[in-house]
Formats: C-alpha cells, sequence, structure tokens
C-alpha cells in the first residue's frame, strides 16, 4: 500500500500544481479539475486521517483503486 501524505498544505499544493482549482466551499475546501468528473474535497485542518487523505487520492486518481 502506498503511503499517503497527510499534510493539508502539501495535498493542496499538488492538487493545484495538477490543474485542480479551489471553488470555495464552506468548512471544507472543493477542487474541481476542468477534465476531470467528480471533486475532491479537502477539509480545512492541518493534518489529515488517513481515511481522507485516501478518499481525496483516490478523487484525485492518485490511487489506482
Amino acid at each position: 500500500m502506498p503511503v499517503l501524505e497527510l499534510s493539508r498544505a502539501k495535498i493542496v499544493r499538488r492538487l493545484e500544481s495538477e490543474g485542480w482549482v479551489n471553488v470555495g466551499g464552506g468548512k471544507h475546501d472543493v477542487f474541481r479539475h476542468p477534465r476531470k468528473p467528480g471533486a475532491a474535497i479537502v477539509p480545512r485542518h492541518r493534518q489529515l486521517t488517513p481515511g481522507v487523505a485516501r478518499t481525496i487520492a483516490k478523487a484525485a486518481g492518485w490511487l489506482g483503486d
């Protein structure tokens, strides 16, 4: 199993570098990609739990699952 990044700042930085755009949100930031379906929803915490990080990675297409 790959090692997941748990730092919110690093996850957001990677999303933005890959073309994901922050479209706002309330307690979470919602990132959408112009050519990929769905959204990556990132909570506003410095550290994320492994389950949340895995969900974001799947939405972004970083995992093959």
